[in-house]
């Protein structure tokens, strides 16, 4: 709901004192930081030196005794020393202080905490009591004293801090009195309105006390809309499998809302993926669980009142039947209401199965399957009689800027397994009828079985049109048997396994022999991509159980579970080495030993690169200003992007956009108007507590949120209390995000919001900041963003992985799953630009093997290395570098429709005769434009080795300037053949014509 307690005036019957109490907003006006955002409000109306107040707080903070309670002058500010805290319990607390300004209001702060830490990751603890009286006043306190400093109002800081209405506590006699008016001994059903989410899941809240027993809900909803309500069940003993039955509402005119447009978050749903499941619901003793039920109330529904039920149901408990009464209102909703999302409108995108089809996205091509070749955008997959890839081909050229016809082998013979018996013995299998499953422009599907008199091998696997090939290989011993050893063997070609990323290996050159075995306790690592430019694989090893750890800075905290097949009990591995004409990969597992009937899954998935040939064109005219600012100042930099951040007035909460909608669109609409394009920060791994749908969300367990230690911010501790792990905090806006929990429904409201975001607000494509969800979410999130003609650009920002709390993943590596989908790659934060090898920023860093393009963060990059790869860094994010003098020099020499070079190729038109030092060629008819760069660990000089012929330059004529480039070069000529002085980690922009 809208945060309607800007301006607080309910009152409440205090049952426990009989005095009104007021809650209301204070209106930000004391200092949090140090006070807290609670506070009573008392009056004194005695006379004397000592005040007493009793205060009904009626707290849901664990051991409120232990915390810290300041009382302030309201008329001076002044801190009161002279406090004695007589009694605290979380029903009550008893305050006696000094009224030193007499007669008047003074502030009780009761929830005082102290942040210690980085400031985006606060340490919030809670002050201990203090004794600051003086023993002469107290000495002076009677044993007995009225209350003379009655509570006039109990205040939050602002609205969003405020615990009323639902998280006032009902006392335990209230509770017990309540409970007791529904004559139950399992559990008690509290229907609830939608705008008023449970937000307590071990204690009633104090509204249900005062408007006594209710066994009914009533509402109301407009024709079309997406509408919800809540049936909280309290369990007097734990419950077990508890569902929900919904009957029709109908009108008594013959009219009805069909219970098929009814359901329940909490015990069905529509997975990630698009398949429907249902939830087993336990709710443990002496606690709430709310149910939030959906109903679609159809758009052609006559206004009127519908009546039905909801039939509540748990095992070896008594049904309980709730009358529904539902008012459809005359007015037509539009889009099922979810422009109002504070009326939880957007919990059906929670089921959604937007976008799950799998429709080819640009630039990607149909597959097409002809005598067992499966080609598709600049690849081809070519199936065995076994059912695994017999080879694995590309087809596009080095400088990855067209395709040829003459393939690029990346296997030397097909992908095999080993199963060698305790005798050293290869089993031989014969091979099944291979069937092909689907054949759609998408998918194309296949199976076999493969069959030994001791095993059986079931191969299931699918080819998608981005390149992404998934094997699921089921065996099941049909006799007992021991196992030497079971391997997989890839046999790579020498000339697509140049390089070498994963396995604790940084991008580097393939080393000459890597041996790795499994650690799933510390490190993300399951795969390896071994590649070259132009071709190159991704695999990575997994089984029935595999669950998406978290990721950045939280992978310790859910780790990858250790594949039963492959990791073995950690026998398992992989070696990587010469053998014979191959470089073979050998995934082994080790001795082991299978029970007639035992199954061991041995899935595994490949993505072949690269997805796509370079798109330079777009690399040059797409320049991103990567923070909120005005769009004229923009304008006149030359970027042509703008990315919003979150934490600013139009995108304040983190993944969350929907609440400042309307001053983005507004924002949006000004850019649009000025020729520029306006992407956001929005992703998922966590989400702000700002979200409408925070609670119903708590009320899935953990399928959204991950459990934790919680802690962080004080209004997540305040709020949401405990079992959570707080992520990013942004101290500007106080905006304080919860890690999610992997995959999850989660992602379908993603979709469906990134949805209307592009339809409503007009979004070009979406800021990636890490991300937390799987390749199937990133298609759905291509689709929508691209429909209807929208540019759909997504970039890609990650800090690097590779350290402990990441648990030592490359980058790349983690998230290569999403680079088919991705425009540019922003990698990053504590990438060590300075201190590592060409190979890690080709491999890493750049993108171009996989056919994309990328830029520098990190204390702006280096940005001589950095054009070697046509990477400058993003303004104004890095204030010690500026790349409008490189753009300009783009635009000066008109590097649109140039070829790009790159040093890597063997035929590049330019060389050094340094190997440290490194050319790429920019290259249009009749000029180039050169780009130099040191890795030497020494001032160096360099002579060029020019291919003339390539260049279609005549030598004679030729002239080589470095025109003047702020920030990174002043103006100098060069005569053909004179030595090219080149300082350490720098280089040059040459133009030869």
């Amino acid at each position: 709901m809208k945060y309607v307690l800007l301006i607080l005036t309910v009152l409440v019957v205090n049952m426990l004192n009989a005095q009104p109490v007021k809650y209301r907003s204070g209106s930000s006006s004391w200092n949090t930081d140090s006070l807290g955002d609670h506070r009573v409000v008392v009056q004194f109306n005695g006379s004397g030196n000592i005040a007493k107040a009793e205060v009904v707080w009626r707290r849901r903070d664990a051991d409120p005794a232990s915390k810290r309670i300041i009382v302030q002058d309201a008329r001076t500010g002044a801190k009161i020393t002279n406090v004695k805290v007589a009694a605290v319990s979380n029903e009550k607390g008893t305050v006696l202080f000094e009224p030193v300004s007499g007669k008047g209001q003074y502030y009780l702060y009761y929830l005082v905490s102290k942040n210690s830490g980085s400031p985006n990751y606060p340490t919030v603890t809670y002050l201990k009591p203090e004794n600051t009286a003086a023993d002469t006043w107290l000495n002076t306190l009677p044993a007995r004293l009225s209350v003379n400093a009655p509570v006039v109002a109990i205040e939050s800081s602002d609205a969003f801090n405020s615990f009323y209405p639902m998280e006032v506590t009902a006392t335990a006699a209230e509770t017990r009195a309540l409970l007791a008016k529904y004559q139950r001994t399992d559990y008690v059903v509290f229907p609830e309105d939608r705008q008023y989410p449970v937000k307590m899941f071990a204690e009633l809240p104090y509204r249900w006390v005062q408007r006594g027993a209710v066994k009914t809900f009533k509402g109301e909803g407009m024709r079309g809309e997406n509408y919800s309500f809540q049936l909280a069940v309290y369990a007097l003993k734990d419950l077990d499998q508890v569902k929900l039955r919904f009957s029709d509402l109908k009108d008594g005119k013959g009219n009805r809302i069909p219970a098929s447009g009814m359901s329940c978050i909490n015990t069905e749903g529509v997975d990630y993926t698009g398949k429907w499941f249902t939830k087993s619901v336990h709710v443990t003793r002496d606690s709430l669980q709310p149910l939030w039920c959906l109903v679609d109330i159809p758009a052609d529904a006559k206004p009127g009142i519908y009546k039905g039920t909801v039939e509540v149901l748990a095992a070896g408990a008594a049904a309980t039947q709730v009358p529904v009464q539902l008012t459809v209102l005359p007015a037509l909703a539009k889009e099922g209401n979810t422009g109002a999302p504070w009326n939880q409108t957007r919990l059906k995108w929670l089921n959604s199965s937007l976008a799950q089809e799998n429709t080819v996205i640009a630039p990607y091509t149909p597959l097409v399957l002809k005598n067992n070749a499966i080609d598709l955008l600049g690849r081809r997959v070519t199936v065995d009689p076994s059912g695994f890839p017999a080879q694995l081909q590309t087809f596009f050229t080095e400088e990855m800027t067209g395709v040829k016809a003459a393939p690029n082998n990346i296997i030397t013979e097909p992908i095999h397994f080993h199963f060698t018996g305790s005798d050293g013995k290869d089993l031989k299998f014969e091979n099944g009828m291979l069937q092909y499953t689907e054949q759609s422009p998408g998918t194309i599907a296949w199976k076999t079985t493969n069959k030994h008199p001791l095993l059986q091998m079931d191969v299931a696997a699918s080819l998608e049109f981005d390149g992404f090939l998934s094997y699921k290989v089921k065996v099941t011993a049909l006799q007992d048997v021991d196992f030497k050893n079971i391997t997989l063997h890839i046999p790579f070609t020498p000339e697509a396994s140049l390089y070498l990323m994963g396995l604790g290996e940084k991008g580097r050159a393939r080393p000459d022999s890597l041996s790795w075995k499994w650690d799933v306790a510390h490190k993300n690592q399951d795969g390896v991509w071994v590649g070259a430019v132009n071709a190159g694989l991704q695999y990575t090893l997994r089984d029935e159980h595999y669950v998406r750890p978290l990721n950045t800075n939280f992978y310790l905290q859910k780790p990858l579970l250790l594949p039963a097949s492959w990791g073995n009990e950690n026998k398992g591995g992989i070696i990587i080495a010469q053998k014979g004409k191959s470089i073979l990969a050998d995934n082994y597992t080790g001795a082991r030993s299978m029970k007639k009937g035992d199954v061991l899954y041995f899935n595994f998935n490949l993505l072949i690169t690269p997805f796509h040939q370079l798109n330079t064109d777009f690399q040059w005219a797409t320049r991103f200003y990567h923070r909120y600012d005005s769009i004229s100042k923009i304008k006149d930099i030359g970027a042509t992007v703008v990315n919003i951040h979150h934490g600013n007035a139009i995108n304040p909460w983190i993944n969350y956009p929907f609440i400042e909608w309307q001053k983005m669109k507004s924002y949006i609409d000004q850019a649009h108007q000025n020729g520029l394009k306006v992407k956001i920060y929005n992703t998922v791994r966590e989400l702000s507590n700002h979200a409408y749908e925070l609670f119903p969300l708590r009320s899935l367990g953990h399928e959204v949120y991950s459990p934790g230690k919680g802690g962080g911010f004080r209004w997540l501790q305040e709020h949401v209390g405990s079992d959570y792990i707080a992520a990013w905090f942004v101290p500007e806006v106080k905006d304080a995000a919860i890690i999610n929990s992997g995959m999850s429904r989660w992602h379908n409201y993603y979709v469906e919001g990134m949805n209307w975001l592009t339809k409503n607000v007009g979004i070009d494509g979406i800021y990636l900041d890490d991300v937390a969800f799987d390749r199937i979410t990133m298609k759905r999130i291509k689709r929508v963003l691209t429909a209807n003609g929208h540019p759909g650009i997504i970039d890609l920002h990650s800090a690097n992985q590779y350290n402990k709390s990441d648990g030592f993943i490359n980058s790349a590596n983690l998230y290569m799953e999403h680079f088919p989908y991705l425009n540019r790659l922003w990698f990053g934060e504590y990438f060590d630009y300075e201190n590592n090898s060409p190979d890690f920023f080709l491999t890493e860093v750049s993108g171009i093997p996989f056919g994309l393009m990328g830029e520098m963060l990190q204390d702006g990059g280096n940005a001589w290395r950095g054009m070697v790869y046509g990477m400058t860094c993003r303004i104004p994010w890095t204030e010690n570098a500026d790349p409008t003098g490189i753009w300009k020099l783009w635009d000066d020499f008109g590097i649109q429709g140039a070829q790009m070079v790159g040093y890597w190729v063997r035929n590049n038109p330019v060389k050094t005769d340094n190997a440290k030092v490194k050319a790429t060629v920019y290259k249009k008819n009749g000029k180039a434009l050169v780009s130099i760069a040191s890795w030497d660990g020494a001032d160096t000089e360099v002579s060029l080795n020019i291919d003339w012929k390539q260049l279609g330059i005549d030598p004679a004529k030729a002239a080589i300037t470095a025109p003047a480039v702020k920030k990174f070069q002043e103006a100098r000529n060069f005569k053909v053949g004179e030595k090219i002085p080149v300082a350490k980690n720098k280089g040059w922009l040459l133009i030869i014509q």
